[in-house]
């Protein structure tokens, strides 16, 4: 699970660990030999095996260099062009000395260097640029980057593409868009917010000797998570189980315009798990979808005219006896009589008729209101939430809210723009003041809980830009919760697993722009199967 930490934090670490006697030398020597053995391990199949290092003045161009001496020294044909002269530096003399060659900007081509290998590493600037970027070093990027693209050859940045904000992910227009990039310790902010995250490619975390009890360690809330940690979190599959074993989710969902969102969302916790889902609709529905999702149980709703009509909550609140997570929204439109139902679902009272058989009794008895299960709210039910007073108060907490950045203009009063630019910060601050956890859902998707916990899905990919998609992970989240996992871990789990699905869906199918939600659904398995 490799931590996500601020540039302030890095610098934290590795004053911290210095201090214990762990020295920068020590650590560039370990960034070094681990970039090599990524580099190495990545690009074993290349022909030539040759590699041109980029190199800047500052600690970025150190690791570079002591990387490319490893390279050397395993049969690599390396080049070191500096960017910057490093008079007397003996990584400069370390990598001559393995057989690398020298070349320096100003003196020799640089677009023939590029040329004439097939990995470029990016060790220009390091995790402390500020932008705009001088104008010399900015041409110098733009000439590799041009280069690069136009030779084919792969480009592995060091801790980050040189032009990349650690802190914030913008970049200058110069950056090299990198393949791969090999951070250090930790994964940067700046690589998991756009464009950065865009920029950088593949994600590796090299361990540079850090202690592990460093105090600077436990100020560290995010995280980005990776198979293992999603592993961890999955509940076992006993091979004595029951379908009451794994709990049931109640999918409240749908109308006559958005008929599918609550079979994709039901069948999404049925993949990841959940031994019985119930699909809550308005009646109208029930013939369209039964036939297509056998493995379903209904709850048939009250509608009006094919939505989901106020008294539907009633109905709901008389069925929730096995229920183990509901989840509520993905397909409600946006009719009063739907935003009536989820006020009266999560404040008033069910008017509970006793029966005997098929006969209600004759006088209906006033009874307290149930209590809800663990809740996931998506879509239009966040956007109906809006309409409710006071509505943090009234979810039962926490609950998983999943919006997209426009759900969440919605819900924060803020613009889209404005939660673009600080994605982070905006689902951290509103999940502890909502009290619930906040799935921020895009590029770089962010799971904030309200204790100060965050995850970042490394993920950007346009297969998952399609209607529907939404109702896939809302229901892999339920149905996870259904299951008994806790709510931030089963945001983090169902993002992971979400994110992966779309990658996988979009190879499968062959281009990311055919993708339909129904494929993401489909490759579930597929990503559950390389967890094991």
């Amino acid at each position: 699970m490799p931590p996500l930490v601020t540039v302030a934090q890095m610098r934290a670490l590795e004053q911290q660990a210095n201090a214990r006697g762990w020295t920068y030398a020590d650590m560039m020597e370990a960034a070094g030999r681990g970039l090599a053995e990524v580099v190495r391990d990545l690009y074993a199949a290349v022909t030539q095996r040759t590699a041109l290092g980029l190199v800047g003045k500052g600690n970025n161009g150190g690791d570079t260099l002591v990387a490319l001496a490893h390279l050397a020294e395993w049969g690599w044909e390396v080049s070191a062009y500096l960017v910057r002269p490093r008079e007397g530096d003996p990584l400069v003399e370390r990598v001559r000395n393995a057989g690398g060659r020298i070349l320096h900007a100003g003196q020799d081509d640089l677009d023939d260097a590029i040329a004439g290998h097939e990995v470029l590493l990016d060790g220009v600037l390091g995790t402390g640029v500020r932008l705009p970027l001088r104008e010399d070093i900015a041409r110098i990027l733009a000439q590799a980057r041009d280069a690069a693209q136009r030779y084919d050859v792969r480009v592995v940045a060091v801790d980050a593409p040189s032009g990349v904000d650690c802190d914030t992910g913008q970049a200058a227009e110069e950056t090299i868009p990198a393949d791969d990039t090999v951070t250090m310790a930790a994964i940067k902010v700046g690589l998991v917010l756009p464009p950065g995250l865009i920029l950088a490619g593949d994600l590796h975390v090299v361990d540079i000797g850090l202690p592990e009890d460093l105090p600077a360690w436990r100020e560290i809330t995010r995280e980005v998570p990776d198979a293992d940690r999603v592993r961890e979190i999955l509940p076992p599959r006993p091979a004595d189980a029951h379908k009451g074993t794994f709990g049931t989710a109640l999918v409240v969902a749908g109308s006559v315009n958005f008929t599918g969102a609550a079979r994709l969302a039901g069948e999404a916790a049925y993949r990841i798990g959940a031994g019985l889902v119930t699909l809550g609709i308005p009646a109208p529905l029930h013939p369209a979808l039964a036939g297509t999702f056998p493995e379903a149980t209904w709850l048939l709703l009250p509608d009006d005219l094919g939505v989901i009509a106020d008294r539907a909550a009633d109905v709901v609140l008389r069925n929730l006896d096995r229920v183990t997570a509901m989840l509520l929204g993905p397909g409600f439109g946006q009719e009063e009589t739907t935003r009536d139902f989820l006020a009266r679902l999560l404040r008033a009272e069910a008017e509970v008729h006793p029966r005997v058989g098929f006969i209600p009794a004759a006088e209906p008895r006033q009874t307290a209101r149930p209590q809800l299960p663990p809740l996931v709210i998506d879509a239009d039910g966040l956007k109906l939430l809006t309409r409710i007073a006071h509505w943090p108060e009234h979810v039962p907490g926490p609950a998983v809210l999943t919006p997209h950045p426009g759900e969440m203009a919605v819900l924060t009063g803020l613009s889209t723009r404005e939660i673009q630019a600080q994605r982070l910060t905006i689902a951290e601050r509103f999940a502890q003041m909502w009290g619930h956890v906040v799935v921020l859902k895009g590029a770089g998707t962010v799971i904030a809980a309200p204790d100060g916990r965050t995850a970042v899905i490394p993920v950007a990919t346009p297969a998952l830009a399609r209607a529907g998609t939404g109702d896939v992970l809302a229901g892999l989240i339920v149905g996870l919760r259904a299951q008994g996992v806790p709510a931030y871990e089963a945001a983090l789990a169902g993002a992971w697993i979400h994110a992966q699905a779309g990658l996988i869906a979009a190879e499968t199918v062959g281009h990311p722009a055919a993708v339909l939600a129904g494929d993401v659904l489909r490759a579930v398995p597929d990503v559950l199967m390389t967890l094991g």
